[in-house]
């Protein structure tokens, strides 16, 4: 019998984005994290995600996106200021396939940048916000992203973009796009 419990609270979100290498189906946890999934979920409404590619891949660490320029220096949340950072003792790092959210070092610095996890990483836990996890097979096309060939340090040569994201799962009934 295995030692390992998941002891994460349930979702009650769900976000499908479709990338050049396949869809990513991402659970959030909205109740544990209500600024960071109101963000991404808002952001996703309104089709922001979709100038977005995954600039930055740490293979074996994360794959990240969420900025419009490329760069790793753009982007902002929904109210065009960073917001809180939000942890929670039954979200942890554990494993690849979370959903966090990307910032400078700095606490409650977070925009619309966010990465996902390729191994478990322990050294972000209360230092970066913990909001939604990759569920089902779709895992497989962020291992296929994390893999992409990479120019100097962390850039990937050919960026996967994401085209798509879709809201299968809006937990909060006053959003809409704006």
């Amino acid at each position: 019998m295995s030692s390992l419990y998941i002891t994460e609270p349930p979702a009650h979100g769900k976000v499908l984005l479709q990338t050049t290498k396949g869809d990513v189906e991402i659970e959030l946890f909205s109740k544990e994290c209500p600024l960071a999934c109101r963000n991404f979920i808002q952001l996703c409404l309104e089709g922001y995600m979709q100038t977005t590619s995954f600039h930055r891949i740490v293979p074996g660490f994360c794959i990240q996106a969420g900025d419009p320029t490329g760069t790793g220096t753009g982007g902002q949340s929904i109210w065009d200021a960073p917001f809180k950072d939000e942890f929670h003792a039954r979200l942890k790092y554990n494993r690849r396939g979370l959903l966090g959210m990307a910032n400078t070092g700095k606490p409650n610095d977070n925009g619309s940048q966010f990465f996902i996890t390729l191994a478990a990483t322990p050294e972000l836990q209360e230092r970066n916000t913990l909001f939604g996890k990759v569920v089902g097979n779709t895992i497989y096309n962020v291992d296929r992203i994390g893999k992409s060939e990479l120019e100097e340090s962390d850039r990937p040569r050919y960026p996967t973009r994401i085209t798509g994201a879709q809201v299968l799962v809006n937990p909060f009934d006053d959003m809409v796009p704006r």
